[in-house]
């Protein structure tokens, strides 16, 4: 039996459920109005489906900034479709109650995509990061106040 020393993108259970996700977009959107079928329908689709394909793009990559890069994107693409369902909410074309368990669902998945970025972001030496990956037990000085985790370091 091997065993492997690093994951694939089909281990990660943010792409699991990214892809799920996506499919059952998929299958809502053909439910509805013929004209939007190639308007917010076909919004919808691509980008359900480029959240979970944008992690797939970089997670090979070896440079750990790029792999960063490909969470960003990936959240960026939930955001949008969290949009788009929203728009189809407003339209008549979902309910209410649909809007609000995908965007939990997507909610869900944007934090756990919060979590690998801080991951990754450990990965990097802390003079190199960009962003502050603050440990729970980490000590601040008198003068100065923490750095909520997740916000961009300030050069000023």
């Amino acid at each position: 039996m091997t065993t492997k020393n690093y994951l694939e993108v089909e281990d990660l259970e943010v792409y699991k459920k990214l892809c799920r996700m996506h499919i059952e977009v998929c299958d809502l959107t053909h439910e509805w109005p013929q004209e939007e079928k190639y308007e917010l329908g076909s919004q919808a689709r691509r980008s359900s489906n480029s959240a979970p394909a944008q992690l797939a793009e970089k997670n090979d990559d070896r440079h750990i900034r790029n792999k960063i890069e490909g969470v960003n994107r990936s959240r960026g693409e939930a955001g949008e479709t969290i949009h788009h369902l929203f728009m189809a909410q407003l339209k008549g074309y979902i309910a209410e109650r649909t809007y609000r368990e995908f965007r939990s669902r997507y909610k869900e998945c944007i934090r756990m995509l919060n979590g690998l970025e801080k991951t990754l972001e450990r990965k990097i030496p802390e003079r190199e990061r960009r962003w502050q990956v603050a440990e729970e037990s980490a000590v601040y000085g008198v003068n100065y106040e923490p750095i909520p985790q997740g916000r961009p370091i300030s050069d000023t």
